[in-house]
């Protein structure tokens, strides 16, 4: 029996509707719990629309600096892209949500946890492989998977049924996803790959064609590959990411549209809004390119991928990442130094790097006179290297593989 349950609460449309149906169907206690992820959004009035929804108390719980310290730039030193081009958004925050979730339930003596994804994505995966993790004794409830609202259409108007207000309309139906990272937009004409984004959906980042006509220079120093300043300023985590937030937006820097493959089967087009999380990535990349050592870099790029799996998939409290992020941690200790990049119509290019570690040698790379290398002793370099070719080629001539 389910007496008291903490639901996971966004304001949303899914989330708005969920209230009352867990009322109506469990006949229960229902709890919200909001997280601050710096979505930028009426946080009181959100609290005060879950409280007039039925909710009997609204935890409303700041985690902006915990998730851009402990998620956001976990994901980015190991450089994570889910598929190449996401930045892993929705992703990354699922997990921290669910800990402040099962923290709420432990305090409040509940019984139950419920959320409000679809059965149809990624997230409902996220958040119960979360609880599972921290909290094995506590009951999910998703009410996506049990009740006859098929359609985001059948949740507007059983919403409107109850009164309940509901940030979305059927003219505009699209599925957001926001936190300090990014923006996510799916559904409604989305849903067509064939067809090119309307102009509307892009709400932080300025159109490329409409964004100044010169370019922005900036500057970021990294310290062990966390981002410490911006343009010379040593800011906070959250206001660092805020800063490069605006001017990546101004600059129609980070705008993702892409079709990603779901971890429950399907296929699924989004189109996602990144503008300081991008910047932050090519310019990460930028130094890493300068502090590590060929194979180092070429064997993280295979962690990266499998980093980005983890988060995608909603394995975050695993030992798998725990162990990913100690090879992580290693390869940081020499990422530091400055990145200078150029923003200018949603391009997002360096304009130069520099570091106290790095491996570039001016006196070795140089096509001009030098006396450190000595040119010679690649010959005997790529005997070497090239031996089991050569031995190949004669065993296929020999044995009449290979005409002469």
């Amino acid at each position: 029996m389910v007496r008291k349950v903490v639901l996971a609460y966004s304001g949303g449309l899914d989330t708005s509707v969920a209230i009352p149906w867990l009322k109506e169907n469990y006949g229960c206690e229902v709890i919200a719990m909001v997280a601050d992820l710096g979505q930028e959004e009426d946080l009181k009035a959100i609290k005060e629309k879950a409280l007039k929804s039925g909710a009997s108390r609204v935890y409303v719980e700041d985690v902006k600096r915990e998730f851009v310290e402990e998620y956001i730039f976990r994901v980015l030193r190991a450089g994570a892209v889910y598929e190449g081009k996401y930045l892993l958004g929705t992703s990354m925050a699922r997990p921290l949500i669910a800990k402040k979730l099962v923290e709420v339930a432990q305090k409040e003596g509940a019984e139950a946890v419920a959320h409000g994804a679809t059965g149809k994505g990624n997230d409902q995966v996220r958040f119960e492989l979360s609880v599972k993790a921290l909290a094995p004794e506590l009951k999910i409830i998703a009410p996506w998977r049990e009740w006859n609202i098929r359609s985001r259409e059948d949740a507007i108007d059983y919403a409107r049924a109850r009164g309940i207000p509901v940030p979305v309309t059927k003219d505009r139906p699209y599925s957001m996803d926001r936190n300090i990272w990014h923006l996510s937009h799916e559904g409604g004409d989305l849903e067509d790959p064939a067809k090119e984004p309307p102009d509307d959906v892009l709400l932080l980042t300025t159109p490329p064609e409409k964004a100044p006509d010169r370019p922005t220079y900036v500057e970021i120093y990294f310290e062990q590959g966390v981002p410490r300043k911006v343009d010379g300023e040593e800011l906070d985590p959250v206001a660092l990411l805020q800063k490069l937030n605006r001017l990546g937006g101004e600059n129609g820097v980070g705008v993702v549209d892409m079709v990603e493959n779901r971890l429950v089967g399907m296929k699924s087009r989004g189109v996602y809004e990144t503008p300081g999380g991008t910047i932050l990535y090519l310019a990460h990349r930028e130094l890493e390119s300068l502090c590590l050592d060929r194979a180092t870099m070429h064997f993280k790029e295979l962690v990266a991928a499998r980093y980005a799996e983890l988060v995608y998939d909603g394995v975050w409290f695993s030992p798998l990442r725990e162990a990913l992020d100690a090879f992580v941690e290693v390869t940081q200790r020499t990422v530091t130094g400055t990145v200078r990049m150029k923003l200018y119509k949603g391009n997002c290019t360096p304009a130069g790097v520099s570091s106290p570690y790095s491996l570039y040698d001016p006196d070795l790379a140089t096509f001009g006179y030098e006396e450190v290398y000595n040119q010679a002793d690649a010959t005997g370099f790529i005997n070497l290297f090239g031996l089991p070719l050569k031995v190949r080629a004669m065993m296929e001539r020999r044995a009449g593989l290979r005409k002469p």
